[in-house]
């Protein structure tokens, strides 16, 4: 079977975009579930929907893989599932080490939608000695020492780090010097690589914070919607009064 370290998506070398390449999985995912109801074929509009695109976009995104449907009969569902998993090289298998198994390691281990997705998670690491031969996921850890034999032993391009944020970087650095070349990243930290590495950085609170930001400013859009209706404004809070500053008055910024 072909491993991640052999074989690499042509994805770059076809000129694909990296904006294009973001949304094959969303196309990818909107297209399995489609399959999987066994319809036979889709329009752009309709998958353009499902995947939360426009439908001028994802004829453009597919026109870098060459597929332009058929018109008035639209795009063959198994063959699109079939294109986008041959270029994004889900069609191989690639195994995986997921360093740092704490909670949200241990939940990644026990996800089931890797191995359809055609990941194979190989290895779980751990510096914490007690954690090693403990089985998760009915994997058994190993322990952090043997990490750069693992990657090679597993022929392993794409690492997952899921440790603290002060352990990150120098299991970046380790994984990088074993071998690997893709990184998924868990920890609260920017991690710094040489060219030829990737990173793809997952970070909840960010994306916790950036749904706060669109929350304050529908509170304000209806605030303002009321005042302009001759009602007092009312800014909410937690349950449901105004947070005041020391002045009293509502502060601009939420306070890092």
């Amino acid at each position: 079977m072909a491993t991640g370290r052999t074989h690499r998506p042509a994805t770059r070398s076809r000129g694909i975009p990296e904006a294009t390449v973001a949304r094959l999985p969303l196309y990818l995912r909107a297209l399995t579930a489609l399959s999987e109801r066994s319809v036979p074929t889709v329009s752009s509009e309709e998958l353009a929907a499902a995947a939360g695109v426009n439908s001028a976009k994802l004829r453009k995104d597919f026109s870098y893989l060459g597929s332009y449907g058929t018109r008035g009969v639209g795009y063959d569902v198994e063959y699109l599932v079939y294109q986008i998993s041959r270029e994004l090289g889900l069609t191989q298998d690639w195994p995986v080490v997921i360093v740092g198994i704490g909670n949200l390691g241990a939940a990644l281990a026990n996800y089931g939608g890797f191995a359809s997705r055609g990941f194979r998670v190989a290895a779980l690491i751990d510096a914490d000695p007690a954690m090693a031969g403990k089985p998760v996921a009915g994997i058994p850890v190993q322990h952090s020492d043997d990490l750069e034999k693992i990657v090679e032993d597993n022929g392993v391009s794409i690492g997952v780090i899921a440790t603290p944020a002060g352990a990150a970087q120098p299991v970046c650095d380790r994984l990088v010097a074993a071998g690997v070349t893709s990184i998924l990243n868990f920890a609260p930290t920017v991690l710094s690589v040489p060219d030829g590495v990737d990173v793809r950085k997952v970070d909840l609170s960010i994306e916790l914070q950036i749904l706060a930001f669109h929350e304050q400013r529908k509170a304000g859009e209806e605030a303002a919607a009321a005042a302009s209706d001759g009602a007092a404004p009312v800014v909410a809070g937690r349950g449901g009064s105004a947070d005041k500053g020391p002045d009293g008055d509502v502060p601009a910024v939420m306070p890092a």
